[in-house]
């Protein structure tokens, strides 16, 4: 049996974070607005209406071509899309097609262990279409239509079919959406329909250059269900293939409900939409200046930032990458470490940054959980200052790790800082050599079983009694020291 392979490229659809629409002055936040408030002559489609770039939109699309590495063309053109849908109020969309804003590009990300390089095919700049409400309570029957999101800035980066798998197409579109939040063009959430794709899937024989015919496919709103889709539409084509039958060159939407694809239309060529020039748009201007300009306003990106972190701080790439998820859970990372290295005496800032790190993976990012999947430091009661104080109180011995969980869990709860909390609830840690040595020789005493099996062998046992120490102190006592002293103090009973 020939051996297949599939072979895909996304179209994601970013609305860009500006202030009006893309050609008019209307709002262009829409999302739970009453529908068709947010409207003028311009972005209902109305004859005779004249519309004017949205100068933003257009740095924005920039901004993003300088992120992801692609060539900014001095000269860009703006063209009539044609095509006929219910949602397209003018019949037209205002689109780019032979001299978009961006050329080419490249992504890159990590899809476990190994590294992925996505190119680019292009990045241009276009209008959205209004919304199409369908098994609405009106008319059960029919559809309605909501224009507010008409005319909103719509950036298309278009990849080549450079994608092989449905778990790399979910890497890729993630970590674009990682990049455009960082450099602030856009919200980028799919449930308010911010951030869409479309995929064009295809299938070959192992080896072969020549592309198949591609299916794309439509109507996926969340990482999950562009997985799903994807993997759906491959079987079907490999059910195809191998039955000799010809895999039709279509659109196809994706029925989350049910998993999946059904016919939609035939798949157009660009000549099908009788591109032609804007003629109510100038050609686009733009100078070695103004993209210098915007290249200097480009912050860390992530996967710079995750390269920082592992020199800088000698993280592996599993806390690194972790760490630059979000921007704002990078920036807390360091103002925490920066702000515990001014605390502490001397500091090892490896070993340092590396428990801060595990703090921000493991029991911070629990207690975040609790509120959202998204959420940060800043929607909670507890700040990176907060932090950087548990963080110290454990170096110098105040207070035991296992403390300083139960006190994080009450920071969370209540907003209060760590310092109150083990001051107010007694919760600092046991120095008081003479108090630990009895206990130790108490629970030594009333647990001879467990140091006779010690002193046979069973080294495990341990544990057990260590558990006796910080259930005896309620955690406030070093496990690891008590260990140790246990272990002593059984080897001079021994003599």
């Amino acid at each position: 049996m020939k051996k297949l392979e599939a072979v895909i490229g996304l179209e994601i659809h970013v609305q860009l974070s500006t202030q009006s629409k893309m050609f008019c002055g209307c709002p262009r936040n829409y999302f739970n607005e009453p529908p068709n408030t947010k409207v003028c002559p311009v972005c209902l489609g109305m004859p005779g209406m004249l519309p004017v770039i949205n100068k933003k939109a257009v740095e924005l699309t920039i901004l993003t071509g300088l992120a992801l590495e692609s060539k900014i063309n001095h000269l860009s053109i703006f063209a009539r899309k044609n095509y006929h849908y219910p949602d397209l109020v003018k019949g037209y969309q205002i689109s780019q097609f032979e001299e978009p804003l961006c050329d080419g590009g490249m992504v890159t990300f990590l899809l476990g262990m190994n590294t992925i390089n996505v190119q680019l095919e292009r990045i241009h700049l276009e209008e959205d279409t209004a919304r199409l409400i369908h098994n609405n309570i009106i008319y059960k029957d029919g559809s309605l239509m909501d224009v507010n999101r008409s005319g909103v800035p719509l950036m298309e980066i278009v990849s080549k079919p450079d994608i092989y798998s449905a778990d790399a197409a979910v890497g890729y579109l993630k970590k674009i959406r990682q990049i455009v939040r960082y450099i602030g063009v856009s919200e980028a959430d799919m449930e308010k329909g911010s951030f869409r794709c479309d995929a064009n899937i295809s299938i070959r024989e192992k080896g072969d250059s020549t592309l198949g015919n591609k299916v794309e496919v439509k109507n996926m709103n969340s990482f999950k269900s562009v997985h799903k889709a994807i993997e759906t539409e491959i079987e079907r084509q490999t059910v195809l293939f191998y039955a000799g039958d010809t895999i039709v060159q279509e659109t196809r939407g994706f029925i989350d409900g049910k998993g999946i694809t059904v016919s939609q239309r035939s798949k157009e060529q660009a000549q099908d939409y009788r591109y032609f020039p804007e003629p109510d748009l100038p050609p686009l201007l733009i100078s070695k200046d103004a993209i210098n300009e915007l290249k200097n306003t480009l912050v860390e990106l992530p996967n710079q930032k995750s390269n920082r972190f592992q020199n800088e701080y000698n993280l592996n790439i599993e806390e690194s990458e972790f760490l630059v998820t979000t921007q704002q859970t990078a920036n807390n990372f360091e103002i925490s470490l920066t702000l515990a290295c001014k605390l502490i005496d001397n500091p090892d800032i490896e070993v340092l940054a590396k428990n801060i790190a595990n703090w921000y993976m493991g029991d911070i990012a629990k207690e975040l959980n609790q509120i959202s999947l998204a959420a940060e430091l800043q929607n909670s009661k507890v700040t990176p200052e907060n932090i950087s104080e548990l963080i110290y109180m454990i170096q110098v011995k105040q207070i035991t790790v296992s403390t300083a969980k139960s006190v994080l869990e009450k920071m969370f709860s209540s907003g209060k800082n760590p310092k109150l909390i083990v001051k107010t609830e007694g919760l600092g840690q046991v120095n008081d050599s003479v108090f630990i040595l009895e206990l130790i020789e108490r629970i030594l005493t009333n647990n001879q079983k467990a140091v006779n099996d010690y002193l046979n062998g069973k080294e495990t046992v341990i544990g057990f009694l260590v558990g006796q120490v910080m259930k005896e102190t309620k955690g406030r006592i070093d496990a690891n020291e008590a260990a140790k002293l246990l272990i002593k103090k059984i080897s001079e009973n021994a003599k």
